[in-house]
């Protein structure tokens, strides 16, 4: 301010229209006042700013808890769903080597039942030998005719 101003507002201050020496004081005390308050707003502004760090970093932290929390449920229900994946694929394979051993053994009593009708018919000399894999049945017979 410059005295100019503080004349006028001393106008219906307390120091008299023609005392030259109130006009400093009041221009210090007018200082000291713009330098308490302004320490008045410079201090408030610092907690405020405070106070808005901290509620934003208590939002971080919320917004990471549940994006972890998030994170975590998908990971749990992607797990679920691949033993579901891995239990059905044991199932079907299970069942596919069950298939096709009952198929190889069907196979089997079929070519002894045959073998051993055939065997008790002829009576004759009538080798022969299978083996038996799990996609096909290799079968050799020999007739020996006498």
């Amino acid at each position: 301010m410059d005295t100019g101003q503080v004349s006028k507002a001393s106008a219906g201050g307390t120091c008299p229209e023609g005392d030259k020496q109130c006009l400093p004081r009041e221009k210090a005390a007018v200082r000291i006042q713009a330098w308490w308050r302004g320490g008045r707003v410079r201090q408030a502004l610092l907690q405020a700013a405070l106070r808005a760090w901290a509620i934003q970093c208590w939002w971080r932290s919320a917004q990471a808890k549940t994006l972890e929390q998030r994170r975590r449920l998908a990971l749990r229900l992607y797990t679920c769903q691949e033993w579901a994946v891995v239990k059905v694929q044991a199932q079907v394979r299970m069942w596919q080597a069950r298939r096709r051993f009952l198929q190889a053994r069907q196979a089997a009593c079929t070519i002894q039942s045959h073998w051993r009708w055939h065997a008790s018919q002829t009576r004759g000399l009538l080798q022969g030998c299978y083996e038996v894999k799990a996609s096909h049945l290799e079968l050799d017979i020999e007739i020996l005719m006498a």
